[in-house]
């Protein structure tokens, strides 16, 4: 129990919500525009504004004036929609501050800018007037949620369909054969990759390579520019914004919602030594996690960390997010690195740190799907289940476990005739991960997914054993070493008909898995067709047809796609497959699934056949607690060793017929729901997956 000083702690509104910190930024009024501006440090803040079109001739500049909380401000009618500015700021160099009173910094909160030149940029005043009209966010329920994460250029650059002007475009992935692929799919909610303002490191310029994933923010108020079309680019930022609210108004109106990944963790400043552009020459000391001398704490691995222990940090992440949320009409985000957020003034994570509380708390973005990637590169920076109510987390452990099922424990068993494992572990994150997630927070708390934009895609996770990444220029250094990958016989492409007809069994298992799985499920835009990264598993840095989503297929391209549709129609069709709670024992919990384990012979499962790696077969039942639905029951086989086996249906009191509905030994999906009355021995092949609906 708390100590009523703690409870009070608790309840109090984090400082970082103090009104001294409202209205950063540049907001307009009948004497033109007020730009505010926060430094604990700094003895001088100047505003500089520039010519329209000539972003080096300073036309003039005004000091700000220091008020309460160490916010500084003026008022000007030099700022108008379309003014170009900057800041400068001097200060004293100690503390750790870095104070140049020479350089041009780029105002935190601009929600546009415009280049000057390579790590020169120029804060731009945007009016951000837009008409929604009647189109609102979709808000799909999280249990009826399916995930689509793929990069805004790379969906649609390749495209047939969309016109060359809008290829890899905020407009072209609002095209409509883009949304016709998304609807005909079946998923419901797109993840864009980093679409926040984003620079290249200076070491791959050296390479002639490019940071594509976008994972290097430069303003976290500011879509990427690069991503609007070349019409946009030239009518300048306010035409960019309009775009991307454009983007989001078709996407809305088709029931699809937007999701961001959002990185909130560091900056494009990098190290000490690195780009000066914004935060670092405003106040360093404030804004990025330091030691007494001024030495960087770096948990991200990127060079700096932010530093959310300070109001002004945590704030400006708020802000950030309440204003995609609100103005922009964002419908979610995933953090990236959540934990480095969670990170108190001690740099130790904590559950209840202010930010992420005030971001699940926050009127402003109630509603929103919030998903944490639950770890960072520091001490104790692995938190997978450990973030707070209100939160869904990145669940590697699941990732993990299901690739060991149908991969390395597949390879282990064929040389050394056994798996390692049994199945018991592999149930348990089917059924929703409920040994990493509390009962109240419940099996939505999971993200599950199988592969992600960070390595290998789900064709190469069944075609390689190991990375191939050479053409990183890092001498095939940097990626992940394991990856829990099974190449079937051997590395990479292969005119064995054998081994390409397992690879795609495989393929289906795994994606079988993550559509009938309790949780959230996440698909990499591409695995629906079997996309390849030729072994690269860590292509943050190829802007090419290696990282572009092809739209010519093969026969069993398309059938691999038609098996991804059929999973989620199905798994929107039976509820027991998407439960909302977790079920308590003895007890009747509303929208869950009461799970029933039996063995190849119908039997309950024992504990032997639970843990015994040659026994890796189960059949398992779920039965919805009907809310908000009719009741519905699902029976899904699973065998998870290459040699074929009879299983026996389950006799269940009141069931009297098991309806087929789909197999991952079937090459194409098929229509037929053969019906088959309990006690029927129903064949499976090695390594394969078997849903019937209960009835």
């Amino acid at each position: 129990m708390l100590s009523p000083e703690s409870a009070a702690a608790v309840a109090a509104p984090p400082t970082m919500l103090s009104a001294d910190l409202d209205d950063l930024g540049v907001t307009f009024g009948p004497d033109g525009g007020t730009l505010r501006v926060w430094s604990g440090s700094a003895d001088e803040i100047e505003l500089v504004v520039f010519d329209d079109t000539d972003l080096d001739w300073i036309t003039e500049s005004l000091p700000l004036e220091l008020g309460a909380g160490g916010v500084w401000s003026v008022t000007t009618s030099l700022l108008r929609a379309g003014t170009r500015y900057a800041i400068r700021v001097d200060g004293p160099l100690r503390d750790g501050n870095t104070f140049n009173r020479r350089t041009l910094l780029l105002e935190p909160y601009s929600r546009g800018l415009a280049s000057a030149g390579f790590e020169d940029w120029r804060s731009v005043a945007v009016d951000g007037s837009f008409d929604w009209g009647s189109v609102g966010k979709p808000r799909v329920p999280l249990d009826r949620t399916i995930i689509y994460e793929g990069h805004l250029k790379g969906l649609s650059k390749r495209h047939p369909g969309v016109p060359p002007a809008l290829h890899g475009t905020y407009a072209g992935l609002a095209h409509p054969a883009m949304i016709e692929h998304f609807l005909s799919l079946g998923v419901t909610s797109i993840e864009l990759l980093p679409v926040h303002a984003f620079a290249t490191e200076p070491r791959l310029l050296q390479h002639g390579l490019t940071n594509y994933w976008g994972y290097n923010t430069l303003s976290f108020f500011s879509p990427h520019g690069a991503y609007a079309t070349a019409e946009s680019r030239r009518q300048g930022p306010e035409a960019i914004l309009r775009e991307f609210k454009g983007m989001v108004k078709l996407l809305h109106a088709a029931g699809l919602e937007v999701i961001l990944d959002v990185v909130y963790n560091h900056t494009s400043e990098e190290g000490l030594g690195g780009p000066r552009s914004s935060l670092r020459g405003i106040d360093n000391r404030n804004y990025y996690r330091q030691h007494d001398d001024g030495a960087y704490i770096d948990v991200t691995g990127c060079g700096n960390s932010v530093d959310t222990a300070t109001d002004a940090a945590s704030r400006l992440i708020l802000d950030s997010l309440r204003y995609w949320a609100n103005d922009l009409q964002v419908d979610g985000f995933r953090f990236d690195l959540a934990a480095t957020l969670g990170r108190d003034a001690r740099h130790e994570f904590t559950p209840e740190h202010p930010l992420l509380r005030a971001i699940v708390d926050d009127p402003v973005l109630a509603g929103g799907k919030m998903i944490a990637e639950p770890w960072d590169v520091g001490m104790g920076g692995w938190q997978t289940g450990n973030f707070g109510d209100g939160w869904s987390e990145w669940n590697d452990r699941y990732r993990d476990r299901v690739r060991n099922f149908w991969l390395s424990d597949v390879d282990y068993a064929r040389r050394a005739s056994t798996a390692p494992v049994g199945i018991g572990g592999f149930a348990t994150r089917l059924a929703g991960s409920s040994n990493t997630f509390s009962l109240e927070r419940g099996p939505l708390a999971s993200v599950n997914f199988v592969t992600a934009h960070d390595g290998f895609t789900l064709r190469d996770l069944v075609s390689y054993d190991v990375k191939h990444n050479l053409g990183n220029g890092e001498h095939n250094r940097d990626g992940a070493d394991t990856n829990r990958s099974f190449n079937h016989g051997a590395e990479g492409p292969t005119d064995d008909e054998w081994i390409l007809a397992t690879r795609r069994k495989a393929m289906r298992n795994l994606l079988g898995t993550l559509l009938l799985s309790a949780g959230i499920p996440m698909l990499t835009a591409g695995d629906e067709f079997g996309r390849s990264q030729r072994g690269n598993n860590n292509a943050y840095c190829h802007d090419s047809a290696l990282t572009w989503l092809a739209w010519d297929h093969a026969p069993w391209q398309r059938d691999l796609a038609a098996h991804v549709r059929q999973l989620i129609r199905l798994r929107e069709e039976n509820p027991a497959l998407r439960p909302i709670r977790f079920a308590r024992l003895g007890e009747h919990t509303p929208s869950a699934s009461v799970m029933e384990w039996y063995d190849e012979n119908g039997e309950t499962m024992s504990i032997d056949r639970w843990t015994n790696p040659s026994h890796r077969t189960l059949q398992y039942v779920a039965a919805s607690t009907p809310e908000l639905e009719d009741f519905n029951r699902i029976l899904l086989m699973v065998h998870g060793n290459e040699r074929p086996i009879d299983v026996t249906l389950p006799e269940i009191d009141g069931v009297s017929r098991y309806v087929s509905l789909w197999s991952s030994a079937d090459e194409s999906p098929s229509d037929v729901q053969s019906e088959h009355a309990p006690g029927t021995v129903i064949p499976l092949m090695g390594t394969s997956m078997h849903l019937f609906r209960v009835e």
